[in-house]
């Protein structure tokens, strides 16, 4: 392989290395305008949006032992990849796609070594952002706590109303 795609494959190499997702898509259709607009948006997420050439690709794919990404390397192929929060990113694909006809389109997905499906994608873009997901689990996490701190408040309430109803009940002495 000549030198300046060794390179390439050393770049692919690295910035995958460093991702924790990586979604495939299908950019046909789209212009320099619409493909700046989209980088744009999923910076903002802190992903990143590379067309990368399907050989190359499967070389970086092959030496950092990726197996199940090879289906998706057919026509275009651009990556989106990063290290943050891969349901964020899905959703600014998806809502990219929304407003300009469907493109680009998501073949496959990795994220944490797991293989994605369109529908898998899909799925994550649908779920709700990752503090509201901290949120929900530290909710469920305190349900018991909570119940049994008002548990015990009422059970030492009501020892308390006896105590006074008995203190009522004497005479004054």
């Amino acid at each position: 392989m000549r030198p300046e795609k060794t390179a390439i494959v050393r770049e692919i190499k690295e910035e995958l290395a460093d991702a924790t997702f990586a979604f495939l898509a299908d950019f046909t259709r789209m212009d320099t305008a619409k493909t700046a607009a989209l980088r744009r948006k999923l910076r903002e997420t802190g992903a990143r949006y590379q067309v990368v050439p399907n050989r190359l690709f499967r070389v970086a794919l092959k030496e950092l032992d990726y197996a199940g990404l090879e289906p998706g390397l057919v026509g275009p192929t651009a990556i989106v990849f990063g290290a943050g929060d891969a349901a964020a990113t899905a959703k600014a694909l998806r809502e990219f796609a929304k407003t300009n006809n469907k493109i680009p389109v998501v073949k496959l997905g990795r994220m944490e070594g797991a293989i994605l499906q369109p529908a898998d994608v899909e799925a994550l873009a649908a779920m709700p952002p990752k503090p509201v997901l901290q949120g929900l689990l530290v909710g469920t996490l305190a349900a018991p706590m909570t119940n049994l701190v008002g548990v015990m408040n009422q059970k030492l309430a009501s020892l308390v109303y006896v105590l006074k109803a008995a203190a009522d009940k004497k005479p004054a002495a």
